[in-house]
């Protein structure tokens, strides 16, 4: 019998002893944190009143969340901890981000880069990313119409009377930037995107074409739980979105899957959209070494072009629609398919590989006042890159090298457009377009303070145009431009100055070629003689990131030649040309400050953040059909413009989003005698979140434009017959819940 008690108690004290007990602390704060989700991939606990969580076993992966902080996951032998977990208020100190393929906290990064974590990207009304990415320093997404965007990275979509241009765009590591130029990003929801990183300036040292900059989106990065959830928002102007989501663990991987449903009558006559999103990942860790991550993503857009309207006519009645759009059924009806197959592989401590192939479908219609523009397009690609961490001379050198290439054949076909129906075809061709680049990047960790980084890039791209069908006797058969390769140099290095503050320096180059659209336009004229925009960029910045504040402040200079601008014909049609250089001096200003986190009153978090962009651009040697346009303001960037950000949360669940923009007056065309006058945007969102159990619940109400400004948020620049404004939508409520459940 003593035999027998001493081994149960053996086995007692080995199951007691084979325990991890972690406490959870805030890290600006230094209180402990209850009700943070830990899950061990199958076992889900939640910290109590003091943090604290107990888990039985050893050697545990374990992964921390809570609402309004960044995710932790660690793996813990059996013992005692504490962790601390970093508020999703950036910490420039704390924050990793991978721009430029190098994992470092921001503060030792040696360029201009914003990142939008979940809670920036959902603190307005989750039915576009316009307001979320806007609220950043130096960064403009514009909407001509509901769906219809334009981003403008320091003033880059100067040559974008439509759609995105000269920014390169990733979705998950995919290039989602078409090889001509151009990049869908109205076929993404909101939901498709939990946290985002931007690249400010010329990045194609790493990144290719593009002289403003580079967007790096990112959807979930693997799947730690199983949930499901749903929500369902509702608008003025007809705005309704539902959305299903699905998270489901499989073994140490797992699926996600979503469904949204967007639709709007929109504000203005003839401005509705309806869309559907569907989304498809998957993450499967193969080994200790190598994963996979697979991506399928099905869009299914609509939406009508109201069109601009001259100030007579946005005077008289703002809401309607361009003459003609109506009768013409002014519109674009889209749909994609996007498959990606993604591969990393460490091969040691040092050395990682990762390589994404993709390949895309898109079937294209655009009626319009003018025409009826079809196209059926097929395109593939694949980005690699390895990454080897070594020693040079006993410092830290870190090594990266990879390459990117991608292709797209289009068949596109112009029609006359008789009452929205497709009339007899005017011209039809087969579009190729490809793009490839190599890139090899070196930082040198010089001492414990300093950082050096020297990119560059080798740049190949080129386009066919074989014309085989011209209605109007024009000359038909191949046409190509191939574009001689080009050497995209960068220079950089970042000097700590305290473990909480840095200064870095920059001088990067840049290019970016036209796009098929703008060498072929919608009236069939074929212009082969557009060069690739070329820049140089120069760039000082300093940022320091304490426990509660945080300060950004950066200078740059940008001089870009062959200046790729517009011009309207006496059709309506917008052309493009070669004009000059400009002058580009900028400054950049972010502040934030927590007056309370994680506090033990009713107030947990008080929060405040204002970010202030300076834009002095000017034309520099500007001339354009006799008239000299040297030295006036560039078209369609506002001189100054601030954002100002107040978040407060309470531990009973209830939150508020308060956010104020001010926006300069902006020239509308490169005369400076038309502008659009200053604006000030108030929106503001309630709401109460709550985890009770398993579940999650929110409930949410909001209003965009609270003052009621009459204002455009997407202007025509250089617009023929004075069709300059597209009114953005006046004073509009939404509401809204969301429910989830851990299972």
């Amino acid at each position: 019998m003593k035999t027998l008690l001493s081994c149960l108690l053996l086995v007692v004290s080995l199951g007691l002893q084979a325990q991890i007990q972690v406490k959870v602390m805030d890290q600006v704060s230094n209180l402990p944190l209850a009700n943070v989700r830990v899950s061990n991939g199958g076992t889900i606990q939640t910290s109590n009143a003091s943090g604290t969580v107990t888990f039985a076993g050893e050697n545990l992966r374990l992964l921390f969340s809570l609402e309004g902080y960044e995710r932790l996951e660690q793996t813990f032998q059996a013992g005692e901890y504490t962790v601390t977990l970093v508020p999703s208020v950036l910490n420039l100190a704390a924050v990793t981000v991978s721009a430029f393929d190098s994992e470092r906290p921001l503060i030792q990064q040696a360029a201009s880069i914003s990142r939008l974590s979940e809670r920036d990207l959902f603190r307005f009304n989750e039915n576009s990313p316009v307001q979320a990415f806007n609220q950043k320093a130096g960064i403009r997404i514009e909407e001509r119409a509901p769906a219809s965007y334009r981003i403008s990275i320091r003033g880059s979509s100067l040559r974008s009377p439509f759609g995105v241009r000269n920014v390169k765009v990733y979705w998950n590591d995919v290039p989602f930037t078409s090889p001509d130029g151009t990049t869908p990003l109205n076929l993404l929801d909101l939901s498709n995107i939990k946290t985002a990183e931007v690249i400010k300036g010329p990045s194609g040292s790493v990144y290719g074409a593009g002289n403003g900059g580079a967007i790096s989106l990112f959807s979930q990065a693997q799947v730690d739980e199983n949930r499901l959830s749903m929500d369902y928002l509702v608008g003025d102007f007809g705005l309704s979105r539902f959305r299903l989501g699905l998270s489901q663990k499989i073994g140490e991987g797992g699926i996600e899957a979503s469904y949204v449903s967007q639709e709007s009558d929109g504000y203005r006559d003839h401005s509705g959209v309806k869309r559907q999103v569907l989304q498809l990942s998957g993450y499967f860790p193969v080994s200790e070494k190598q994963e996979l991550r697979t991506q399928v993503l099905i869009s299914d857009l609509n939406y009508q072009i109201p069109g601009a309207l001259t100030e007579a006519q946005l005077a008289a009645n703002p809401k309607q629609a361009r003459p003609g759009s109506v009768a013409q059924n002014s519109s674009i009806d889209q749909q994609a398919l996007l498959l990606s197959l993604g591969h990393t592989y460490r091969h040691s401590d040092q050395l990682t590989s990762t390589t994404t192939v993709y390949l895309n479908t898109n079937a294209f219609e655009n009626p319009f006042i003018l025409d009826f523009k079809k196209e059926l397009g097929f395109g593939y690609g694949a980005r690699s890159k390895v990454r080897y961490d070594t020693q040079l001379g006993g410092k830290s050198l870190r090594l990266i090298a990879g390459g990117e290439w991608q292709k797209s054949i289009t068949q596109a076909q112009n029609f006359g457009n008789r009452a929205g129906k497709a009339d007899t075809v005017r011209f039809a061709d087969q579009l190729t377009a490809t793009q490839g680049f190599l890139f090899q990047q070196a930082e040198l960790q010089w001492n414990s303070k300093l950082l050096f980084t020297l990119g560059l890039s080798e740049n190949f791209s080129g386009f066919e145009i074989d014309r085989q069908v011209d209605a109007g006797g024009g000359k038909t058969g191949l046409q190509t431009r191939r574009f001689d390769p080009i050497l995209v140099p960068r220079v950089a290095a970042n000097y700590q100055l305290t473990s909480s503050a840095s200064v870095y320096g920059s001088i990067n180059s840049g290019f970016s070629p036209p796009t098929i659209d703008e060498v072929r336009t919608n009236e069939g004229s074929v212009n082969l003689d557009l060069e690739a925009e070329k820049g140089m960029n120069y760039e000082l910045g300093y940022r320091m990131g304490l426990e509660r504040f945080n300060l950004e402040l950066i200078g740059y200079y940008f001089k870009l030649q062959e200046t790729i601008t517009t011009y309207t014909n006496s059709n309506g049609v917008v052309l493009f040309q070669n004009a000059g250089a400009t002058d580009q001096k900028g400054v950049e200003a972010s502040l934030d400050y927590a007056f309370l986190r994680n506090g033990k009153g009713f107030v947990r978090d008080f929060l405040l953040g204002t970010a202030y962009t300076g834009q002095f651009f000017t034309f520099d040697n500007y001339q354009k059909r006799g008239q000299d346009f040297s030295g006036n303001a560039l078209t369609g960037v506002p001189a100054h413009n601030v954002v100002s950000r107040l978040d407060v949360r309470t531990r009973a669940g209830f939150y508020l989003n308060f956010t104020h923009q001010f926006t300069e007056e902006i020239p509308l065309n490169d005369a400076n005698t038309i502008y659009q006058d200053a604006y000030s945007l108030v929106n503001l969102r309630v709401g109460w979140l709550k985890t009770l159990g398993d579940w999650e619940l929110e409930i949410f109400a909001g209003v965009d434009n609270l003052l009621d400004e009459r204002y455009s948020l997407g202007n025509d620049l250089n617009a023929f017959a004075g069709r300059f404004y597209q009114p953005a939508p006046t004073r509009n409520g939404y509401g809204g819940v969301k429910v989830g459940w851990r299972y």
